[in-house]
């Protein structure tokens, strides 16, 4: 039952998906990590200029969204800004001002500097989700930015899936390789998805131990030289 669970699915499949041999996906070009005709929607830490026409006091402020999604102006308070785009929290700062301080407001809000440009990590990692690349970010550092692999991944079984001048691309990576320098550590871009394997093996063998405990160290033996 241990081997049978421990196949892995074959990538690809998709005619529309192109497979890579580790360490050769391309690197994405302008227009692929340009927001392009899609709206752009305001995230944590992203950094705003805000101006409102005619006040010295309150032009060409540099505002940056706090780590839960929020931005602070005077005179309009604190205002959730994460999930909206730059047209909206201009119509909310003009609404505000215009409720008590300033007659017929003209704000303008544009963005100075973007940080949440986010990849997606899923699969067997502690915390699945989607993270902002700040700076360079490489495949391990993605990985434990997700809180690291959990008991279940199956380290040569990570898949990164990159979309370049409309082609979708996926290579499959051994990152337990990557660990002791078998290979580099490759680079991760905004927009690319990580999916991390799961050894279904382990799971079984999880699942074993709690109806049959009293044989629990011969299965560890025998579940380690399934799976490493």
């Amino acid at each position: 039952a241990l081997t049978g669970c421990q196949s892995t699915p074959r990538l690809g499949g998709d005619p529309k998906l192109q497979v890579l041999p580790n360490n050769e996906l391309p690197v994405p070009v302008r227009e692929d990590l340009a927001s392009g005709t899609s709206p752009y929607y305001i995230g944590p830490y992203d950094k705003l200029i805000i101006d409102v026409y005619g006040i010295t006091e309150l032009s060409n402020r540099e505002v940056q969204v706090d780590a839960a999604g929020r931005l602070s102006f005077p005179l309009a308070g604190e205002i959730e800004a994460a999930g909206k785009t730059p047209r909206e929290i201009q119509s909310e700062i003009a609404l505000r001002l215009q409720q008590g301080f300033v007659r017929s407001p003209q704000v303008t809000v544009n963005m100075k500097e973007t940080v949440s440009r986010v990849v997606t990590i899923d699969g067997q990692v502690r915390k699945p989700g989607r993270y902002p690349v700040v700076g360079r970010m490489t495949l391990m550092g993605a990985v434990a930015t997700a809180e690291g692999t959990d008991e279940f991944s199956k380290l040569d079984d990570v898949v990164i899936f990159r979309t370049v001048n409309g082609q979708r691309y996926a290579a499959l990576y051994d990152l337990d390789a990557i660990r002791h320098g078998a290979y580099s550590d490759p680079e991760i871009y905004a927009s690319d998805v990580i999916m991390v394997g799961d050894s279904r093996a382990r799971h079984l063998f999880k699942d074993l131990l709690a109806i049959v405990p009293a044989i629990a160290t011969p299965l560890v033996i025998a579940v380690d030289r399934f799976t490493n």
